[in-house]
């Protein structure tokens, strides 16, 4: 990813999304050439040249200040992702070599916890979205037509962002997957910041970009965001209709990786059908697994010694 040129992406991205008016600039109607601020408009508000705001925005000032930074991203409105992001790319960290990486694990102890939520759906997640690990309640409720032991092969584990833009099954199972596709691209976003150049997050991106235009056009747009918590809709194929409610946990000591658990409100139709769910979990009742589509998994991602591969 050349950081560089994403750098004047984003805030060319971030230029048009403010009108002059917005900003505080007089109009003198006419059609402008260009939607939102004009570069010179952007560098007067922020106290710059015009030429070395130029220079920022065409990667050529890899020393830009803090302050200046500061600057741009107030001109813009820039939230705290977007910062951070900003930050990233003014001043993209040097790529290290690096060594074939040993594919994810997931510790022991944390199965354990795993297997301790019972009938509330929970998965771990790798630092590149990978499916590192669920419970069967996890398994039933976002992947059923997969194998449940998917996870557990490093070569063509299931990857979040894959199955959500390349795979039927998750395009239907969120009721509102537009917004959805918009989150997992922005979480993207962020995860490049923290790791520049890692081969496994370069060639999923790679992938997804030619696979799928929607994909594309989202990542071009340069969102940038964590896919946080709150209540996502649901139509599961066998239970139907459910809203729950999504919390991730950050595992402290393993770089990157989350839990993500799934709860119901309580009394509510959406925690009888997730009872309903793990009753025909618990029972073998659900429709046999058929393999996994080649579309939506392996092999290999992450960053594992073989090939490399949001949130849920």
């Amino acid at each position: 990813m050349d950081k560089h040129g994403e750098l004047g992406e984003f805030l060319r991205s971030r230029r048009a999304r403010l009108r002059p008016e917005d900003a505080g600039l007089p109009t003198f109607g006419g059609r402008r050439r260009v939607p939102g601020l004009r570069r010179e408009e952007l560098a007067q508000l922020a106290g710059v040249s015009a030429g070395y705001y130029t220079r920022l925005e065409q990667g050529q000032s890899p020393n830009a200040s803090d302050a200046v930074l500061d600057a741009v991203a107030r001109v813009l409105r820039l939230d705290e992702a977007e910062r951070v992001h900003l930050y990233a790319l003014a001043r993209p960290k040097a790529t290290a070599r690096r060594r074939a990486a040993r594919p994810e694990r997931v510790r022991p102890g944390v199965r354990i916890m795993l297997d301790s939520f019972g009938d509330v759906p929970a998965l771990v997640l790798g630092r590149f979205l990978d499916v590192l690990a669920w419970n069967p309640m996890g398994h039933a409720l976002l992947a059923g037509h997969l194998a449940l032991d998917a996870p557990d092969r490093p070569a063509d584990r299931p990857n979040v962002a894959r199955m959500l833009f390349l795979d039927p099954h998750l395009r239907e199972l969120y009721d509102d997957w537009p917004r959805k596709a918009r989150s997992t691209v922005a979480d993207l976003r962020l995860i490049a910041d923290r790791h520049p150049g890692a081969p496994g997050l370069t060639a999923l991106v790679g992938e997804l970009t030619v696979r799928s235009p929607e994909f594309a056009k989202l990542w071009a747009a340069h969102a940038v965001g964590d896919c946080g918590t709150g209540v996502r809709g649901y139509h599961h194929p066998v239970v139907g209709s459910m809203a729950l409610l999504t919390e991730f946990m950050t595992l402290p000591d393993d770089e990157g990786q989350r839990v993500a658990v799934y709860n119901a409100e309580p009394g509510s139709p959406s925690e009888a059908a997730l009872q309903l769910l793990a009753t025909l979990t618990a029972a073998g009742r659900l429709p046999a697994a058929h393999g996994e589509p080649p579309s939506a998994t392996g092999p290999g991602h992450g960053e594992p010694s073989a090939a490399p591969g949001s949130l849920a």
